[in-house]
């Protein structure tokens, strides 16, 4: 009876957070090459204070431990605020600290490789950057994708970005069945030029952490971007 019951705990609480990130608009990332690790969680506490709707972190060289380390104190803050918390790149870390998902990369393995790591109710998003890879990510059976950089970004050094060309087609082709997040430069000079193209849902992440107020240009970000189709 114990053993069903936290199964059936784990399916619910599997099933609000795919709720989350299918209404969710804005995604959030405490990306290390920007935060000092000191720093994290006021950062992390900032996004959210704003309105996030999800956060990742994402520590592109950095060890593993120091890495759990981090994702153990991140998942207590989301826990708290009902915002659903996403480890990049190492599943087995997600796993550990019971993150609600893991995000790979297109060089990260298949999804039926991290779903051996992490199980079925985790949350498993793709870094994908053309509409055939998005269409490749939504019949793999990944929950969502991001899809960029639609602009060069200092976070995806050396891949050039791929413009807005394509946003409003990988919305009607994937968008209809997975939520699509459009990620790679976007500011707030570009969020509503964005917005026309057809988003409906983005990442920010060097104009967010690189703030005077974190918090603030969250949630003016947010509100701009909100607006456009109210």
């Amino acid at each position: 009876m114990y053993i069903y019951l936290v199964c059936l705990c784990e399916i619910v609480q599997g099933l609000g957070m795919r709720r989350e990130i299918e209404n969710a608009v804005l995604y959030g990332i405490v990306d290390r090459g920007y935060v000092a690790e000191d720093d994290i969680e006021s950062v992390a506490g900032a996004l959210i204070a704003g309105g996030v709707d999800i956060l990742q972190l994402r520590a592109k060289g950095c060890g593993e431990s120091e890495i759990e380390s981090m994702a153990l104190k991140l998942v207590v803050i989301c826990r708290a605020a009902g915002v659903p918390f996403v480890v990049n790149d190492f599943a087995e870390i997600a796993k550990r600290v019971d993150a609600d998902g893991v995000h790979v990369g297109q060089d990260d393995g298949s999804l039926a490789d991290v779903r051996k790591i992490v199980g079925e109710e985790m949350m498993v998003g793709r870094s994908t950057h053309s509409v055939e890879q998005a269409k490749q990510a939504l019949e793999d059976g990944f929950d969502y994708i991001g899809f960029g950089p639609l602009f060069p970004t200092p976070t995806k050094k050396g891949r050039p970005g791929i413009g807005m060309e394509s946003v409003s087609e990988v919305q009607v082709e994937v968008g209809a069945e997975i939520p699509v997040f459009c990620i790679g430069g976007i500011t707030r000079k570009n969020i509503e030029t964005v917005a026309e193209s057809g988003a409906r849902r983005i990442v920010i992440v060097s104009d967010l952490l690189t703030a005077d107020s974190i918090e603030g240009t969250t949630a003016s970000a947010k509100q701009t971007f909100t607006n456009y189709y109210q």
